[in-house]
């Protein structure tokens, strides 16, 4: 897997946005303002996260994740050379749970999803 192929599975998601915040080559991606995956600039790992620091942890150690540096205890990252199905499943993982935070308001102008 590449990071044109996390791009893309993150830029079909309804009102993913991205950015650079760091500088330096990340891309941020963002929905409602709030980042839901990061792709580091020389890592070779896509961030993303998770419903728990349990859930992450359990991630780590059954071996498809490590731990995101940086981020929180609940966020992980996932090496691009893994399997895309796995890759695609934590992205909208993610995504759905950064969404489901977000206000109601923004919530409803969002595409369904």
């Amino acid at each position: 897997m590449s990071r044109e192929i996390v791009n893309r599975i993150c830029a079909a998601l309804p009102g993913a946005a991205v950015s650079d915040p760091w500088g330096g080559g990340h891309d941020c991606w963002k929905v409602g303002g709030k980042m839901f995956a990061a792709i580091g600039a020389v890592n070779g790992a896509v961030a993303v996260k998770t419903d728990g620091i349990e859930t992450a942890e359990m991630l780590i150690e059954a071996g498809p994740a490590r731990r995101a540096a940086y981020f929180h205890r609940s966020w992980v990252e996932l090496p691009l050379d893994s399997p895309e199905d796995e890759v695609r499943h934590r992205i909208e993982t993610s995504y759905r749970i950064i969404r489901q935070s977000l206000p109601k308001k923004v919530q409803a102008e969002l595409a369904a999803f």
